[in-house]
């Protein structure tokens, strides 16, 4: 029997840089969730991110005293193990980076449902203009997670919060091969 996939949601937020840490770090819970995710991949996984996600990603790698840089990037062939880096809306609340905006969360309800059930035509249906006005991080890596699931595939769900007006989920999903 062959080994299942492995699949790894955590956002691409610059907080998790290790330069954002400090004495006391702001965001430790959601670290450790992503490094937990991380370790939960293997040593080499492939990546689904924009270029800010995949600084957050070098630095998680390099925090497990991994190679900053995967091995495998991109989604050329069938991998074993990827990471997704997207989050939710960014406009959450009044002091979010991109201010309220009443739609954000009601988009993230949605979009976290989708995530949770392994919804992958809602998830290949994300409205992307909104997403922009929204402020979502990586709408585009949140497509690519719907070719890698299985449709009704539950997710564990290790973090999901919205510190500083902007949604983040660490998730997991394990699948058959």
């Amino acid at each position: 029997m062959s080994p299942g996939v492995k699949v790894a949601l955590v956002p691409g937020v610059l907080a998790l840089l290790p330069a954002y840490a400090g004495r006391i770090d702001p965001v430790a819970e959601l670290r450790a969730a992503c490094v937990e995710a991380v370790r939960w991949l293997g040593n080499d996984f492939a990546v689904v991110a924009d270029p800010q996600g995949m600084r957050v990603v070098e630095a998680l790698r390099r925090s497990l005293g991994l190679d900053g840089r995967s091995a495998v990037t991109g989604l050329s062939a069938r991998p074993t193990a990827v990471l997704v880096v997207g989050n939710g809306s960014a406009r959450r609340s009044e002091k979010a980076p991109g201010h309220l905006d009443e739609r954000a969360v009601a988009y993230d309800s949605e979009l976290e449902k989708a995530l949770r059930g392994g919804d992958v035509e809602a998830l290949r249906g994300l409205d992307r203009g909104l997403a922009a006005e929204l402020m979502v991080g990586h709408v585009d890596g949140f497509a690519r997670l719907a070719e890698l699931l299985i449709p009704g595939a539950a997710a564990e769900v290790d973090y999901a919060d919205d510190p500083f007006g902007v949604q983040y989920w660490v998730m997991r999903w394990s699948l058959p091969a």
